[in-house]
C-alpha cells in the first residue's frame, strides 16, 4: 500500500494515504491500515467502512493535518463526536471538547405569549385595577419554572399560585393592583389576592413589571431575549433563544 488508498465510506469515495491513515496508530484506522485488524472491500476493490460517509471528511481532515477546521456554523458536532469515538482518534477527541458548535449553543428558540386584560372596580371612592394574564409558551421547562415563581397574599397568608400544569400548555394568574394596605379589609370582601414574585419577594404592581419579572427568571435561567416587547400590545410577544 504505498500508494494512494481509496475509502468507500458510507458510499462517499475518499482517496488518502498510508500515512494520513496510521498517523495515530491506536486509532482504529491505524490499527486496520497497520495490519492488526481485518479490512474489508467492496466490488471495486476499495476499501469499504459502513460509517457516515458525509461526516467522514473532517475524520480525514483532522488525520492529514492534526487541527480541527470546521466551516462556520458548522452544526452536526455531536455526529462528529460519535464518529471520533467509533474511530477512537483520541487527539481528535480532546480537540471537540473545546469545541461549541451553534446547534450546542443554543438548543432552540423559544416563543412567549402574555395575553392580557383588566377591569376597574369603584370601591368608595377609590378605584382598583384587577389584572388577569395568561402565559403560553413552546417551552414547557420555561412554563413550569415560571409557575414556581410567582405566590398570591391574601388576607395576610401566602398562596401558591402554582398552576398544578400537568398537560395543561399556559399559566393563568389575577391579581388586584394594590393601593395600600388601607384597601386590605375590601380585598378580602372581594376575594382579590395581592401577587408576588420570589426570592425578592417584590410585589407586582402592574403588567409592565409582570413582564419585567418574566423576563428576569427566564435570563436567569437560561434563556436570551431577542428584543424588548411592547407592554401596550395585546399579546405580549416574547422571543428568547434557550441556552
Amino acid at each position: 500500500m504505498s500508494g494512494p488508498i481509496t475509502l468507500n465510506v458510507g458510499g462517499k469515495l475518499y482517496t488518502t494515504s498510508l500515512k494520513t491513515l496510521t498517523r495515530y496508530p491506536e486509532s482504529m484506522l491505524g490499527l486496520m491500515f497497520n495490519g492488526a485488524l481485518p479490512t474489508s472491500k467492496d466490488q471495486q476493490g476499495n476499501y469499504f467502512i459502513d460509517r457516515d460517509g458525509k461526516i467522514f471528511r473532517h475524520i480525514l481532515n483532522f488525520l492529514r493535518t492534526s487541527h480541527l477546521d470546521l466551516p462556520v456554523g458548522f452544526q452536526e458536532l455531536e455526529l462528529l463526536n460519535r464518529e471520533a469515538d467509533f474511530f477512537q482518534i483520541k487527539p481528535l477527541l480532546e480537540a471537540l471538547q473545546t469545541v461549541k458548535s451553534p446547534i450546542t449553543e443554543i438548543k432552540k428558540n423559544v416563543m412567549l405569549n402574555i395575553i392580557h386584560d383588566s377591569r376597574l372596580h369603584n370601591v368608595g371612592t377609590y378605584t382598583v385595577k384587577i389584572v388577569n394574564v395568561q402565559v403560553f409558551s413552546t417551552s414547557f421547562a420555561l412554563l413550569k419554572h415560571l409557575d414556581s415563581k410567582f405566590y398570591y397574599v391574601f388576607n395576610g397568608d401566602n398562596l401558591s399560585a402554582g398552576t398544578n400544569l400537568g398537560d395543561q400548555k399556559f399559566i393563568s394568574l389575577e391579581w388586584v393592583e394594590s393601593n395600600g394596605t388601607r384597601m386590605e379589609r375590601h380585598y378580602v370582601m372581594q376575594n382579590w389576592k395581592s401577587l408576588y414574585v420570589s426570592p425578592s419577594h417584590l410585589q407586582i404592581k402592574n403588567l409592565a413589571m409582570f413582564v419585567q419579572q418574566i423576563i428576569k427568571i427566564a435570563v436567569d435561567g437560561g434563556f436570551l431575549l431577542h428584543s424588548i416587547p411592547s407592554v401596550s400590545s395585546d399579546p405580549v410577544i416574547l422571543h428568547f433563544s434557550q441556552y
